[in-house]
């Protein structure tokens, strides 16, 4: 799947915000600075699949890993996963931690484990995702790369 899906890097905001929306994902806090780290697939013009990450040291919060109804379960978010995580561990990234309430299956299929949101690294828990948006429900995870 991979070989015949092209990434677009720096997806334009407005097709994140978008995809993010249609995801029912917090987008407010997007920016044009988080988009720095943000992978799409799809076209400018109708972005299909984002993710994005923010990166802290040696760590990395993964976050908007959104993929529009009529590509799910085609392959679009394992390969965005796939590629944010090649991205981080290329840029130093050791371990990457995310926050979720309703995909937390797909994520231990690929091999994120469930962890203790009171043992997030101090940067990690200063995001405003961690922080604010996600509520105290949400599944903290993480993947050690």
């Amino acid at each position: 799947m991979k070989n015949t899906l092209k990434i677009i890097n720096h997806p334009p905001e407005s097709g994140v915000k978008r995809l993010l929306t249609e995801c029912r994902l917090e987008e407010s806090d997007v920016t044009p600075a988080h988009l720095a780290h943000f992978f799409g697939l799809g076209s400018a013009d109708k972005l299909e699949g984002v993710v994005g990450l923010e990166m802290y040291g040696h760590a990395a919060l993964l976050r908007s890993l959104a993929v529009s109804a009529f590509r799910r379960r085609q392959g679009w978010g394992s390969a965005l996963l796939m590629h944010a995580e090649e991205y981080a561990q290329a840029h130093g990234i050791e371990s990457v931690y995310l926050l979720t309430q309703t995909a937390a299956p797909f994520f231990l299929r690929h091999g994120y484990l469930h962890a203790d949101r009171d043992h997030a690294p101090d940067l990690i828990r200063q995001t405003k995702e961690f922080s604010e948006l996600c509520p105290v429900s949400a599944i903290f995870m993480v993947k050690h790369l």
